[in-house]
């Protein structure tokens, strides 16, 4: 039992001053970053909590912290809207994908079948397709249905939309992690009597789990960060999603001047994605780095 520690206490690298200097800029670049990136988003909170004159004037909280600018932007300026807009977006696009999405990438990496191969290039191909290429042909295709007056039929577009240009990337994503893992388990269930769909969603689908989270939170940042798709599609105020929301805030600062508001608006908007990396970034390296069991 001694030894397993001492085995384990040998993978620690020894501190190397040479090596360490050679990667002194990349450490002073990252660290540069870091800060910018803090001292950013540090004034912006902090004028949040401030007043339009305060932040023009560049004497941030003078007056004391003022908590009802997240109230009006909430109410107000109907962030609570498109919060929830987008909220339903994502969560509702990144369930859908992942029940679209690893039946197909299992079926691809595990079963070599007829087409295999060419619907996999074409996966490939289709993520190198820009969205500027296919907005307008959907777009006729969609005002031709004479769905988009409809707010219901307006947001169900949208979810379909965010869902087909996310399969392509979920697919070959998740594609990488079942073809990792070890035909064993397949081979045992198949001798318990196990057939191959029960196979997929009791043993193979839970061993996916760190890429199928890795590929969720990123379907979620990239849907809940969507501005094209919802600027074309989203025609009405009570469909559109934050990023657009947000741009049409700026806009109205002009005739509104409410810059504290705006700021408020911003951070709560950013809140979902930041709590999101803040508990799960372990879990985003580990399914970016990792592809299941080798086998």
């Amino acid at each position: 039992m001694f030894s397993l520690f001492k085995k384990e206490k040998n993978y620690a690298e020894p501190f190397r001053m040479k090596k360490e200097m050679r990667l002194l800029p990349g450490y002073l670049l990252l660290l540069l970053w870091i800060f910018f990136t803090v001292v950013l988003l540090g004034w912006v909170l902090i004028a949040s909590f401030s007043t339009t004159k305060e932040i023009f004037a560049n004497k941030l909280l003078s007056s004391g912290f003022h908590f009802e600018n997240y109230e009006k932007a909430w109410v107000n300026s109907d962030v609570s809207t498109i919060f929830f807009n987008s909220l339903f977006y994502s969560l509702l696009s990144v369930c859908l994908l992942i029940l679209v999405c690893a039946p197909a990438a299992y079926a691809l990496s595990r079963f070599e079948f007829f087409g295999n191969k060419l619907m996999q290039h074409s996966f490939v191909a289709s993520m190198g397709v820009p969205v500027v290429m296919i907005v307008l042909p959907l777009f006729a295709l969609v005002a031709g249905l004479d769905i988009l007056n409809n707010v219901t039929a307006n947001k169900l577009t949208l979810i379909f939309l965010y869902v087909g240009i996310n399969v392509p990337y979920t697919t070959i994503f998740l594609m990488g992690f079942f073809a990792n893992i070890s035909r064993a388990f397949e081979e045992a269930a198949a001798i318990d009597g196990c057939p191959p769909g029960k196979t997929f969603w009791l043993i193979m689908l839970p061993m996916a789990q760190p890429g199928i989270i890795t590929v969720s939170i990123f379907n979620f940042i990239n849907v809940w960060n969507e501005y094209f798709i919802s600027l074309i599609f989203g025609n009405s105020d009570k469909v559109r999603s934050v990023a657009v929301g947000l741009y049409s805030m700026i806009n109205s600062m002009k005739y509104t001047g409410d810059w504290a508001g705006m700021f408020a608006s911003v951070i709560i908007v950013f809140l979902p994605t930041f709590i999101l990396y803040l508990f799960l970034s372990e879990r985003i390296i580990a399914g970016v780095t990792g592809g299941g069991v080798k086998g």
